[in-house]
């Protein structure tokens, strides 16, 4: 006598079936990792949207790496100079390099140096410094140190206009300058840019960086500086 309320599920059938549970767990397992990648290519399909790799370091991959999206070029295939004079509220001119030992020490394969102001009288200093080998990249601090400057680190998020955190370092410096009555005050926040999760060293390197006077607290001056970044980056994934 057959059994009643019973299904038989044929070999074909369940073969199926257990195909279809592997491929779901395989989906759930690697989305996190592949979904970043595809929705940066959905956005690199629109001709003013680029997306690249931000981290605090270049020599290895942190946790705070993350895919974003700019409206600006970064990479070394195109010309760091075609980055915009005028960033939303900000206007910038291109202030050469004149230092030619910092050229010589860099090496970079290219070297961008602007000043930019806003409508409140504000100003900082844009510096993209883009190379295919270590030598034109080391920490900000390194320099301030052998100049004598004082100064602190800390790490600082940047919410952006369309969703996700872009992470940055800053260095807060402090200087007496001969002749000076107050020392001179900088506060720089910089992350480095990959054109892709590969993070190949010959597809190329750029380091973001502005540097301004400080405006307030470290808190304040890292907002205004934010402002300014906002203009050139549109989301983190």
């Amino acid at each position: 006598m057959e059994q009643q309320g019973m299904i038989r599920i044929g070999t074909p059938v369940r073969s199926v079936i257990i195909i279809v549970l592997l491929l779901a767990g395989a989906v759930l397992v690697y989305l996190p990792e592949i979904a970043p990648s595809l929705l940066g290519q959905q956005a690199a399909a629109r001709d003013d949207v680029y997306t690249y790799i931000a981290d605090l370091d270049f020599w290895q991959r942190t946790n705070r790496e993350r895919t974003v999206l700019a409206n600006a070029r970064f990479d070394l295939d195109a010309n760091l100079e075609d980055v915009p004079l005028t960033v939303g509220d900000w206007v910038g001119e291109d202030v050469p390099e004149t230092n030619q030992e910092v050229m010589i020490l860099l090496d970079p394969e290219q070297y961008v140096q602007r000043l930019y102001f806003n409508s409140a009288g504000q100003h900082l200093w844009l510096s993209l410094i883009g190379g295919r080998s270590s030598q034109p990249f080391h920490a900000p601090d390194i320099c301030y140190d052998a100049d004598g400057w004082q100064y602190n680190l800390g790490s600082h998020t940047i919410p952006l206009a369309e969703g996700g955190d872009l992470y940055g370092l800053w260095i807060e410096a402090k200087k007496q300058m001969p002749g000076d009555e107050h020392a001179t005050e900088q506060i720089a926040y910089y992350f480095y840019l990959f054109p892709d999760e590969r993070r190949t060293l010959n597809d190329g390197i750029v380091l973001f960086k502005v540097t301004s006077a400080r405006y307030g607290t470290v808190e304040e001056t890292l907002a205004v500086q934010a402002d300014f970044v906002r203009q050139l980056f549109l989301r983190a994934l």
